[in-house]
């Protein structure tokens, strides 16, 4: 091998990854950083699971993940939505609150609901589409965007919500199955006139008790069994929707036959009498009826009856005079009542007269006192629902896009689908009828029912069927969530919540859940849960400003007692998990509470190194100034503006070689030179200037102590020491080395922006142009983060990203390509992609060549030192320029210097002295003739070559490029090639008007989850 100036394509395989000619620049650190393609090759096979949970990273490797089908935006998200937003406030109250608030204020109603939860959905969106979606839903997001504290009181009110929901929800079916699919089923009956709201509400208790047990017992066998009736729950809802509209339609030209008997302007209960008339003719003789025999208690037609009843006329109006019949203008206003008032009807012809207390029960009566707030409070619970797609997030092909799309859809859909009922609800149905809750008027049939085709029936089961499904829904996701909660541990004792059974199922969390929903059903009445409902609903929703707002707004409009509950709640919850102790600090205005504030946010940076998604380079950038203290590349600070926008940590330091004691007031001149370029460049930062005997020790300093706290640089800004070439002295190159050291040992970040006199002012504009990446290793993901950062300021804005990624022989480098696309979409990054291949050529002569020139160059460097007696001469001028050369160079100290020499130096030459300097002379001049026959390490060969490749490929696709960002090898762990690496880099980056080498930190700045 030795004889042989060229390595073969079998030799350069038998070493595998670590001996691949072509990253034989980054081979020493192969390890720590991957290969690029190995990299994307893990990152395929990632999956939706939540980063930080342990049992959920473990459940990775379980069979069910790998076998699950994903699901797509209709199955995933929109259709799921549908379901949990139609629901039992559109069957059995919005008929109701139409005739009570009328179509205009119904609009409003409606249109408040419905803004409220797209804005909270589009705050979700923002969530959804910043990264991967984590399995848990609405919970995961904020709690993994917002913090613990949020997440946490959010969560729980979220639990509480849906768990509420599902005692709604069953309370529905029971109205629905008591009222108008089999009333006879009925345990306890009124015992009196009056007495019939109790015996209803004591049913509800009952049933709904017994259904909230079926229901918990069918989730606890399984939750496959849901899923199974989720499509048929679903197919009720849309039929039911479908009959209303074709009611509708079909009452233009054939109205439904509904008559709604009236006395006088009152509305009478049919469900009481036959015949809606006083009198009837039987035989031919005229006779009392039985409507007479119920306020007169006897059918002698001349004895003293109900004064009301004597006065006025009993008539028959129709219950649906149809869409044509022009009763939407009537309709329009609201007509709230007060509790026991009786629904009457304006203009009908009436007779004003006292009747009788005990025949209150023969009208139709308002059971609660209605208003504008009352109304939202009811219906708001019917706009809910939108948090279904996110709660299957886990479950989605592509949440990031599944969810907004999805949900928003969803919510238009059902949005207009609200509207649509609202003014079909007016214009169809007389209004007497639509404040009839329970459908007394229509002789107990459902109002809703009597409007739909082809029978009230295909409502009644319809709606029976669909809250079913939406309470089976609710009790099985809020196990799931309180379940999600304990396991994440911030609320200590609800630890024992996160345990289920052996498949994983929440069986501790669901029976909580079926004790909390129990208050619910014991509360029975379903327009005092639904209030209670949208409070805590409405809580969690408040994200943006507006969207709190208005959920604010509507929270106080539904009930501001429960309001004022649930914000103490969920703000104890905030303060229990937040609570660590902190002691308070009083000062005096408002210096006192910014001071304050500093500490208690560098206190809470203290606590732990901060998370992937909240990395940013945090700047220490090292300055060279010149004799006169000036800074000698203010590009550096130019640069520094436009990466950090003025956002985070920007530190500004340099070194002055010398005492402390003698050059403090230098110290403190060129602090504030640099403060004031710091103002020119528009650096938001601090400046630090370090006086130390030598400049490498004054760096080493600066990168330890910088900063305070958390507060703490991350990255370093290195200026490249040009002119080192020519310079035959090596400490310029040393230093700069040494720092590229200093910054790996302190596993710090590491920028060498290289040619940066050329790099654009804060005033130039690039109007097009490429930012091109060159991710040869992974080193954490700073070559992706940099060019984004960059792109946020208005020079670099307008440029575009194209990200460059090396193939080796044996990667597939179309997966490659298609791996990589995959992963920007993860981190919303908008990049070209390519990928370079690189073939196992042999290694050139020209790289052989520059390999032989770069070694005979180093070793001449070392052969061509001063003598002694030299040296000595030296030492007196270098004494003279002493203070002159303190300030001479940031990357050139005084720390290789010779010990200092006496002031006066005795220049004598002796016979002895004369053979020894000519010994040494002719003894180099025969090392210079050694030089030729040298032959290059092998290991120098692989690394040239390496250079020498990847520079040829770079700058025939980036030779334009605005900005080239390329990986920068490691320094050798052998120092002795100290300057081979000096000059692999310089071969690395020739031909580029505007290089920045990039090193990581050792830690991943990037993440793509959400």
């Amino acid at each position: 091998k030795e004889n042989s100036p060229f390595l073969n394509n079998l030799e350069a395989g038998k070493g595998g990854d670590y001996y691949d000619k072509n990253l034989a620049l980054f081979e020493e650190e192969l390890d720590i950083r991957p290969k690029v393609s190995s990299l994307l090759g893990k990152l395929v096979n990632y999956t939706n699971l939540t980063q930080g949970v342990k049992e959920h990273e473990e459940a990775e490797s379980t069979d069910a993940v790998k076998q699950f089908s994903y699901m797509g935006t209709l199955m995933g998200v929109y259709l799921p939505c549908m379901q949990n937003i139609f629901g039992v406030i559109l069957f059995l109250r919005l008929t109701w609150m139409v005739g009570m608030a009328g179509v205009l204020q119904s609009f409003l109603i409606v249109l408040l609901c419905c803004c409220c939860t797209m804005l909270t959905t589009i705050s979700m969106s923002a969530i959804a589409t910043n990264g991967v979606v984590p399995a848990g839903g609405s919970y995961f997001m904020i709690s993994r965007s917002l913090g613990p504290e949020f997440g946490g009181a959010v969560g729980l009110c979220f639990y509480l919500g849906t768990t509420f929901a599902g005692a709604m929800y069953i309370l529905g079916a029971i109205e629905i199955l008591l009222t108008y699919i089999v009333p006879q089923a009925a345990i306890f009956h009124p015992s009196g006139a009056h007495d019939a709201s109790s015996a209803m509400l004591n049913n509800m208790r009952v049933y709904g008790t017994v259904f909230l047990l079926l229901m918990a017992v069918v989730v606890f066998v399984g939750v496959k069994y849901v899923n199974k009736f989720a499509s048929l729950f679903l197919a009720c809802v849309v039929i039911s929707i479908l009959s209303i509209y074709a009611g509708a339609i079909k009452s233009i030209f054939d109205p439904p036959e509904f008559p709604i008997c009236m006395l006088g302007n009152r509305t009478l209960s049919r469900d009481q009498f036959d015949v809606c008339a006083k009198t009837i003719v039987k035989d031919n003789i005229t006779v009392a009826s039985k409507l007479w025999k119920l306020f007169c208690l006897n059918t002698n037609l001349t004895t003293n009856c109900d004064e009301y009843f004597l006065l006025n006329n009993v008539s028959e109006i129709a219950g649906i005079p149809g869409a044509a019949s022009g009763i939407l203008k009537d309709n329009l206003w609201s007509n709230y009542l007060e509790k026991g008032e009786i629904l009457e009807k304006a203009h009908h012809p009436s007779v004003d007269a006292a009747g009788q207390k005990n025949n209150l029960h023969l009208y139709v009566l308002s059971d609660i006192a209605t208003s504008f707030m009352v109304l939202v409070g009811i219906f708001f619970p019917s706009v809910t629902g939108i948090m279904a797609g996110s709660n299957r997030s886990g479950d989605l092909k592509d949440a990031q896009k599944s969810i907004p799309i999805g949900t928003i859809l969803a919510i238009v859909t059902t949005s207009l689908v609200y509207f649509s009922c609202v003014l079909l609800f007016g214009a169809c149905i007389e209004g007497v009828v639509l404040r009839d809750k329970y459908g007394d008027a229509v002789n107990k049939n459902l109002v809703v029912g009597t409007l739909s085709w082809p029978s009230p029936w295909v409502i009644v089961i319809g709606s029976f069927f669909s809250t079913c499904g939406a309470g089976l829904q609710s009790l099985t996701g809020a196990p799931r969530l309180l379940q999600a909660i304990a396991k994440d541990n911030i609320i200590p004792f609800l630890w024992v919540f996160g345990h289920g059974k052996a498949n994983g199922e929440p069986t501790w969390a669901l029976l909580l859940t079926a004790l909390i929903a129990e208050l619910g059903i014991l509360i029975a009445s379903l327009d005092m849960v639904a209030p209670i409902l949208s409070i805590i609903l409405l809580e969690p929703k408040a994200l943006s400003f507006l969207g709190m707002s208005i959920c604010l707004a509507l929270m106080f409009i539904s009930s501001w007692y429960y309001a004022l509950v649930a914000m103490l709640i969920a703000g104890m919850i905030y303060k229990y998990i937040e609570y660590q102790g902190a002691e308070k600090e009083w000062g005096d205005g408002i210096r006192g509470l910014s001071l304050s504030a500093a500490r208690y946010a560098l206190l809470r940076l203290e606590e732990g190194p901060p998370h992937t998604k909240n990395w940013r380079p945090q700047l220490l950038v090292l300055l060279k100034l010149d004799e006169d203290l000036h800074v000698k590349y203010p590009r550096l600070l130019t640069f520094a503006s436009q990466l950090k926008a003025g956002k985070g940590l920007t530190i500004i330091g340099s070194v002055i070689q010398g005492n402390f004691l003698e050059t403090y007031g230098e110290a403190q001149a060129a602090e504030q030179t640099i403060k004031n370029m710091m103002d020119i460049e528009k650096v938001k930062g601090f400046c630090q200037v370090v006086v130390a005997n030598k400049v490498r020790e004054g760096i080493a300093h600066l990168i330890q102590s910088c900063g305070l706290g958390g507060m703490k640089h991350n990255t370093v800004v290195l200026g490249w020491p040009y002119g080192w070439r020519q310079s035959e002295d090596p400490r310029s190159w040393k230093t700069f080395i040494g720092t590229v050291r200093c910054t790996t040992a302190a596993h710090l970040a590491l920028l060498v922006p290289k040619n940066v006199s050329f790099y654009p002012s804060n005033h130039e504009r690039y109007n097009e142009g490429n930012i091109d990446v060159w991710w040869i290793v992974h080193d954490g993901g700073m070559l992706m983060l940099l060019p984004f950062l960059l792109k946020q300021h208005k020079v670099w804005r307008k440029c575009k990203m194209r990200i460059f990624t090396v193939a080796q022989m044996d990667d597939n480098s179309i997966q490659m390509k298609k791996d990589l696309a995959t992963f920007l979409y993860q981190l919303r990054i908008e990049a070209e992609v390519e990928v370079v291949e690189m073939h196992n050529s042999d290694i050139s002569a020209y790289t052989y060549e520059r390999t032989l020139m770069m070694e005979q160059r180093s070793q001449m460097l070392r052969q061509m030192r001063l003598t002694k007696t030299e040296r000595e001469r030296e030492a007196q001028l270098v004494k003279d320029r002493h203070s002159i050369a303190r300030l001479e160079s940031l990357y050139s100290d005084e720390e290789d210097e010779a010990d200092p020499v006496p002031e006066n130096i005795q220049m004598t030459w002796t016979k002895e002295k004369c053979d020894s300097e000519k010994r040494n002379r002719s003894s180099a001049v025969g090392t210079f003739r050694d030089l030729i026959s040298i032959k290059p390490n092998q290991s120098n060969v692989r690394r040239m070559h390496t250079a020498v490749k990847l520079n040829e490929v770079i700058v025939n696709r980036s030779h334009d490029a605005r900005l080239v960002l390329l990986n920068m090898p490691g320094p050798p762990k052998n120092t002795d090639g100290d300057e081979n690496y000096m000059e692999f880099l310089e071969v690395l980056t020739e031909g580029l008007e505007r290089v920045l080498l990039v090193r990581g930190g050792g830690r991943e700045v990037i993440t793509i989850y959400s």
